[in-house]
């Protein structure tokens, strides 16, 4: 007699879980800035980064936050960047901010540079978090993809060097998008990173990394 077939277990899914499904939906479409370098700052930690629980647009930064801005601050004070291109969720505006002062220049924001819209999963816990899943009243992964790459694009595109501040979703996408390798050591708040092509190939550079930071937390 032919013993019934064990159920197919469910899939379990890590802290980063559903980032294979990311990686193929941006390297479907990859980015091509004219540009050689750039910089990319993600914003610095706030309350729910060190909570890892989902967060909304308006979500400030914490006072470790906004030490680690100014930071970050410091360390670009002495790099060419010329435009300033930020996310207009408070915490990525914020730091955009604060970082902008200290080399004089103004930021520009946008709100298709936001973290992926997680619907009605905001304000629960995201240590567990699955990028492939579709929260209700939410963005796909594959919208937020698409979004993210045409506003990456568009950044880029801004009198070079130019330095993005956004979020860690962003992040993701952007590194998948240059078919570079992620990480987890670059993913600290308000880390600077310098991302830099030699011919057809990019890599990240981080230009520091300091104390503080919450690693691979949900942005």
């Amino acid at each position: 007699m032919q013993l019934p077939m064990a159920p197919t277990p469910a899939p379990v899914h890590t802290a980063a879980g559903g980032l294979d499904q990311l990686v193929r939906l941006a390297q479907a479409q990859p980015l091509a800035p004219a540009c050689d370098h750039f910089y990319f700052l993600r914003h610095g930690q706030t309350g729910r980064n060190a909570l890892r629980v989902f967060q909304a647009p308006d979500e400030p930064l914490s006072e470790l936050g906004l030490q680690q801005a100014a930071r970050a601050a410091e360390l670009l004070a002495g790099e060419p960047i010329r435009t300033i291109v930020c996310s207009d969720a408070r915490r990525a505006f914020d730091t955009a901010h604060t970082v902008a002062a200290a080399l004089g220049l103004a930021p520009t924001a946008h709100e298709t540079l936001r973290e992926r819209n997680f619907g009605a999963l905001i304000g629960t816990s995201s240590a567990n978090i699955d990028w492939a899943c579709e929260p209700e009243g939410g963005e796909t992964l594959a919208q937020f993809v698409e979004r993210t790459r045409a506003a990456l694009d568009a950044a880029l595109r801004q009198p070079a060097p130019v330095l993005v501040v956004a979020h860690g979703g962003t992040l993701y996408v952007l590194a998948a998008l240059l078919g570079v390798p992620v990480d987890v050591a670059i993913m600290g708040n308000a880390q600077p990173l310098r991302f830099e092509r030699a011919g057809p190939t990019w890599a990240v550079t981080p230009l520091l990394r300091h104390a503080g930071g919450e690693g691979a937390s949900l942005a």
